[in-house]
């Protein structure tokens, strides 16, 4: 015999705003901006006249500030075009991509040049690099060779990155990083 649940609805919540409006600033008084307001300190209950006169909102801006700071806008405007700024700030932050390359402590020439040939390539495209050697098993003996390996590496790329982090050795990884030069444009 199956069990029946029977559906209960949760009750509504409210949409918390992000600031303090209107009625909902608890401060005795405020220090008032906006645009057509005499700037200065205000009892909260003129403020919001004020606020209605002008048939706007009275937004709490800084709420630890001593008096709190409010500005007279509308508010629905207002999260428009702080959402819109916070979007285009988002656009405009750069993203750093690594990528890695791996080599053997006793890594051949033709296969150095071909991982120094990707290597270039991400370099020129902007990401960093992270290169280093993998020691299997006791290999680890090998790893003045792993060394020497990443400051070759380093030095070969010279015009296209600087090194971040010379090689450091970390358990069975000697890691070094490249960061991309600056384009000359």
């Amino acid at each position: 015999m199956a069990i029946r649940r029977r559906f209960r609805p949760q009750p509504r919540r409210e949409n918390k705003n992000p600031h303090n409006i209107n009625e909902s600033i608890t401060a005795p008084e405020v220090r008032l901006v906006g645009d057509n307001v005499e700037v200065g300190v205000y009892p909260t209950p003129q403020a919001l006249v004020k606020a209605n006169e002008l048939e706007l909102d009275l937004v709490e801006i800084s709420p630890k500030a001593i008096p709190p700071v409010c500005k007279i806008i509308d508010y629905k405007k207002f999260l428009y075009e702080q959402k819109k700024r916070d979007k285009a700030m988002k656009a405009k932050a750069t993203k750093v991509i690594v990528k890695e390359i791996r080599f053997g402590p006793q890594t051949d020439d033709h296969d150095y040049e071909f991982k120094k040939r990707h290597a270039e390539k991400f370099l020129k495209d902007g990401a960093k690099l992270k290169a280093y050697v993998f020691f299997k098993g006791r290999s680890i003996v090998y790893k003045d060779q792993g060394e020497i390996l990443l400051l070759k590496l380093a030095q070969e790329l010279e015009e296209l990155g600087k090194v971040e982090q010379m090689p450091k050795l970390e358990g069975k990884r000697m890691t070094m990083f490249l960061a991309p030069k600056a384009s000359k444009k």
